[in-house]
């Protein structure tokens, strides 16, 4: 491989496949940013958008090097950007920008940091300072910045309002530990899988249950005192997960649909649900200012994501990473991969 060529994880979209590949050095034009990638997180919708379940909206071309989730240092500033970064620079990288009013998602509309290298846009990249190790800032986009914008936005959780979590996974198990940050009570933690609800323990849920358990309702209703949920969030992105969240919120509480199903939600006693007035919002994402919010709180103590990293393999066994993540082997939290 020569100087002006690295390796990338690259997906063809319209036949599905991926592998990695010799793809040349990519440089910097004005306004964007050469960042060495010293860590890249594994998530799940990296997963769909290999089996085809994500599709692109805005991606040039066929092709597209995967990976939303990066951290790195500082190597080439472009044009314009000199006064704004120097080499070296450590930085957590925002997993998308908006250009001509369209939200563009790193890693599905442009190139992303399963690479080597990645060109981004100046104004995404976030100071990361020296103590936050680049494993643990890598999963800050999108794994801890999606619930955060859930709990934090789109839910507007208040301290002392009943939680409950569907799908204690990489974005569960950190909503968990945001929501014991700003103060929920109780949090009810939802997943079929033992090992999920003991972890949803470890990382401060109250009450851990399993949804195909005959007495799930009761215990609910126990675990708050008998008003049900003010909030439901749904990572998990199934059908019979929003039927249950639905079914035990209190009046006015709110389902907040952060997993994506792609199949439509019926509401069974419509009527019902007016009447205590529920609601049901949409969730994507993570708005502009909460992955600096994140790297504060980090920095500070507030959170800690040495418990998050569940393996880190090299940058060449990107498959095996997708594939243990698919399969959940190890129920991993988050996987990580290094250059």
């Amino acid at each position: 491989m020569s100087a002006a060529t690295m390796m990338a994880g690259r997906l063809n979209v319209e036949t599905g496949t991926f592998a990695m590949a010799e793809v040349p050095v990519p440089e910097p034009g004005p306004g964007f940013v050469r960042v060495k990638v010293e860590a890249a997180g594994v998530c799940l919708s990296d997963v769909h958008l290999i089996q085809g379940l994500l599709k692109p909206k805005f991606l040039q071309g066929n092709e597209v090097t995967l990976g939303h989730e990066v951290a790195g240092t500082v190597d080439l500033a472009g044009p314009g950007t000199e006064h704004r970064v120097s080499p070296g620079d450590r930085v957590v990288i925002q997993a998308g920008y908006e250009h001509n009013g369209v939200t563009l998602t790193m890693g599905v509309d442009y190139d992303g940091g399963w690479a080597e290298y990645v060109c981004v846009p100046a104004g995404v990249l976030v100071p990361l300072g020296e103590e936050i190790p680049f494993d643990q800032a890598a999963i800050i986009p999108d794994a801890v910045s999606t619930p955060w914008g859930a709990i934090a936005g789109t839910a507007d959780v208040r301290a002392g309002e009943a939680v409950g979590v569907w799908g204690i996974g990489g974005l569960g198990a950190h909503g968990v530990q945001l929501l014991r940050m700003v103060g929920a009570a109780p949090i009810v933690a939802v997943d079929p899988i033992p090992e999920a609800r003991q972890r949803a323990l470890d990382f401060g849920a109250d009450v851990a249950l399993d949804p195909l358990d005959p007495g799930f309702a009761a215990a609910l209703k126990t675990a708050t005192g008998g008003r049900g949920l003010d909030v439901a969030l749904d990572f998990a992105g199934v059908d019979a997960v929003r039927a249950q969240a639905l079914a035990s919120l209190a009046v006015r509480g709110r389902l907040v649909l952060v997993g994506l199903s792609g199949t439509p939600l019926t509401i069974a006693d419509s009527t019902g649900f007016s009447y205590a007035r529920r609601q049901i919002l949409g969730h994507y994402g993570s708005e502009a200012q909460h992955v600096p919010q994140l790297v504060d709180l980090t920095r500070l103590g507030r959170l800690d994501f040495a418990r998050s990293v569940s393996g880190r393999l090299p940058l060449a066994d990107a498959e095996k990473a997708v594939m243990a993540l698919d399969r959940k082997e190890g129920n991993p939290i988050r996987l990580v991969l290094i250059p």
